[in-house]
């Protein structure tokens, strides 16, 4: 320990391992950052899928009903509600 020469290889070695620990505890906040996300991503659309499921239960071959809108028609078909035709 008397060497001045190992004394920096010392110092040199204890400030890498520092640098080296620092580095992995980022990567290991990155990856846990990143699982939770995936968790959150996977949690919406699961939330999604249950929305579309029920859409496609509700949904009889001819029209919507959205409550702002009406009844919407995307086939251009006959309307429900009317059975008299308009001459």
């Amino acid at each position: 320990m008397n060497d001045p020469a190992t004394y920096w290889l010392n110092f040199t070695n204890i400030a890498l391992l520092v640098l080296v620990v620092i580095c992995c505890g980022a990567v290991a906040f990155g990856v846990v950052q990143e699982l939770a996300a995936r968790r959150k991503k996977a949690v919406s659309v699961s939330k999604l899928d249950r929305e579309v499921s029920d859409l496609v239960a509700s949904y009889d071959g001819h029209a919507f009903q959205v409550p702002g809108l009406g009844l919407t028609m995307a086939d251009g078909g006959e309307e429900t509600g009317k059975k008299e035709e308009e001459r």
